[in-house]
Formats: structure tokens, sequence, C-alpha cells
């Protein structure tokens, strides 16, 4: 099965210039969102782990599964003021904007290895944040998983320079 064939592309959103590539046909078809959480799984196989974190919001679809099925704790990266007790906050930019992620102070122990899932990287400053977060916490990024890599805009090659492992199922052009 190929996973690009269940991805729509939307030009000029979330603003002119922007070719959004949509999850929401992939996880419409359940042949297509078993599939791909298969092949998440199969890749988290060859890697040791404590915990499974995912990016808000897109990434909870895809992270809650597998969690769910490998039977690992799953931590909840959230934008600004969405989580009640005491946590982490760190800011960063996007490809079009700036924001905020946090997490819960008590998500994560000193020395856990996590698993972080998204379903899109570009710039990778969401990412580079996520990993900020997990470091903040006293854990290890033992992996970045994404579902959609946009080669071209250097997301994924900005996190390997920093010495992280990445890998995703699929790839496009980011424009």
């Amino acid at each position: 099965m190929n996973l690009k064939d269940y991805i729509r592309s939307i030009p000029d959103y979330p603003k002119k210039g922007i070719l959004f590539r949509d999850i929401t046909t992939l996880i419409k078809n359940e042949k297509a969102f078993s599939e791909t959480i298969n092949q998440i799984v199969k890749i988290l196989k060859n890697y040791e782990f404590d915990k499974i974190a995912a990016i808000e919001s897109r990434g909870f679809v895809f992270a809650s599964a597998v969690s769910y099925l490998l039977k690992k704790p799953f931590i909840l990266l959230r934008k600004k003021n969405k989580l009640p007790a005491d946590r982490y906050s760190v800011d960063f930019e996007l490809e079009y904007g700036t924001a905020t992620i946090e997490m819960h102070k008590d998500s994560i122990n000193k020395g856990d290895r996590v698993i972080i899932i998204d379903d899109l990287i570009a710039t990778g400053g969401t990412a580079e944040a996520a990993a900020k977060i997990i470091k903040m916490a006293n854990g290890t990024v033992a992996l970045f998983v994404f579902v959609i890599n946009l080669f071209d805009l250097g997301g994924c090659d900005k996190l390997l320079k920093s010495g992280y492992k990445v890998e995703n199922l699929i790839e496009f052009p980011g424009h």
C-alpha cells in the first residue's frame, strides 16, 4: 500500500505559499490508517524506549494507537495553557509563525528514553522544541518518528545534524 496515495495536498493553507499535507484522508481510511500504525510499530521494534510522546494534535492520533499496541505510557506535548498541572514550557518558531509547547513535569522520569511521534516534519522547529522539553525533564529522545517528511524544508536534516535518530514513512516536497 502506498500511503502517499492517501494524503491530500491543499495549496495556500494555512496561509498563501504553504502546501498543506492533510492526513485526514489517511486516517479516515481504515486500511491506510492501520497500515500506518503497523509501519510505525515495525520501526519501533528496533529501538529500546520507555515512553511515547506526541505533539498536539495530529501526532496524538498516531501515537495513542502505537502506545496502546506496544503497552507503553503515552505523554502529551500540548499547546500553551492546555495542561492543568505543573509543566515545562518551550517557545519555538514554526514555518508560518510562533508557538509554545508544554508537558506536565511528572510525565518523564530521569533517564527515560522517549520516542516522539508526529504526523509531519517541515522545518523542524516543533520537533526541536519537543526534544528540548524532554531534556528539561532529564529524559532522552530515543527516536523521532514522522508519518510525513517534507524533505526540502530541512527539518529531518536539522535533527540528524543535532545527533537525533529520525524515521519517517513517506516523503513529499514542502512546496
